[in-house]
């Protein structure tokens, strides 16, 4: 029995080492320089043509340099940002690199294996295991918000790949909250990296939002209090009033300040705003675009 079980735990051990090899494969370090100093963080190669993924938070110019596994450096331009999803994409004068096979985050469950790889205090290749604590959902007809996951996290692990037990990459890793690892889902890179919507097509709610702590069932959580309505937009039609405070859509409380703009994002015509008005706890119905006009 106790060769049968040294048998089974090394074949486990070779099976998440050659998983965390394929993954290092795919993993760069990526440094840039800005106004507020140098960053340093991780990249996934999404495309063999040399387009890359990061977080928008490592991202601090135009520019930055993005060094391959076998150590190679090469200069990268910006081709598209989204601060609202903290997603980058970078592209690199490179060809044929190898890229890794992507998973749907919403086959997963809690208690899944979930592997981490990035360059933590600049470490390259660095990897982590850890379990998943929750999909986040983001609402009827919506993939997931956030895939969160206890795994430990680092200093430059932003814009790493989380992936599944079989290597299959189900998220870009972007930050710690309350101690688990938060990492938006690949159905979200899907969106970004996509054709967009005009934006005359885009629902809008009309607003700005500052974040907020505020006490929510004896806990402390994030709220967007309203610090401007735009007359005439959805947020004013629906009655929403300066100072409201913002705590979830579609019953899904917000945990990052990008959440709402990702809720408006992702479509439909119809939100379901739950928010604080003078210690009050209400819930409204917004309609993202105006009825059109009936025919006389």
């Amino acid at each position: 029995m106790a060769d049968k079980d040294s048998a089974g735990g090394a074949d486990l051990a070779g099976a998440l080492a050659r998983v965390v090899g394929a993954l290092r494969r795919v993993t760069v370090q990526v440094r840039t320089r800005g106004r507020r100093g140098d960053g340093a963080g991780s990249g996934i190669v999404w495309r063999p043509d040399g387009l890359v993924v990061t977080n928008a938070h490592v991202v601090r110019g135009e520019r930055a340099v993005v060094e391959l596994p076998d150590g190679e450096r090469l200069d990268a331009r910006v081709v598209r940002m989204d601060r609202s999803r903290d997603l980058a994409a970078l592209e690199v004068p490179a060809r044929g690199l190898p890229t890794p096979l992507v998973g749907d985050p919403r086959t997963l469950r809690a208690g899944d294996l979930v592997i981490a790889v990035g360059s933590p205090f600049g470490v390259p290749g660095a990897a982590s295991v850890g379990v998943v604590h929750q999909v986040e959902p983001a609402g009827a007809g919506r993939g997931p918000r956030w895939i969160r996951a206890d795994v430990r996290l680092a200093p430059g692990n932003s814009g790493g790949p989380l992936a599944d037990a079989a290597g299959r990459v189900m998220g870009v890793n972007a930050m710690i909250a309350n101690g688990l690892g938060l990492a938006v889902p690949t159905t979200a890179v899907a969106r970004f990296l996509a054709e967009g919507a005009p934006a005359a097509d885009r629902a809008t709610l009309g607003v700005a939002v500052r974040p907020v702590l505020v006490a929510a069932a004896g806990a402390r959580a994030l709220g967007l209090m309203l610090a401007a309505v735009a007359e005439g937009g959805a947020a004013a039609r629906a009655g929403l009033l300066l100072g409201d405070v913002l705590l979830a859509a579609d019953g899904v409380p917000f945990t990052h300040p990008g959440d709402l703009a990702v809720c408006l994002e992702e479509g439909g015509d119809r939100l379901r705003l739950h928010l604080l008005r003078g210690g009050r706890r209400l819930d409204v119905d917004v309609a993202l675009r105006p009825a059109p006009a009936r025919a006389a």
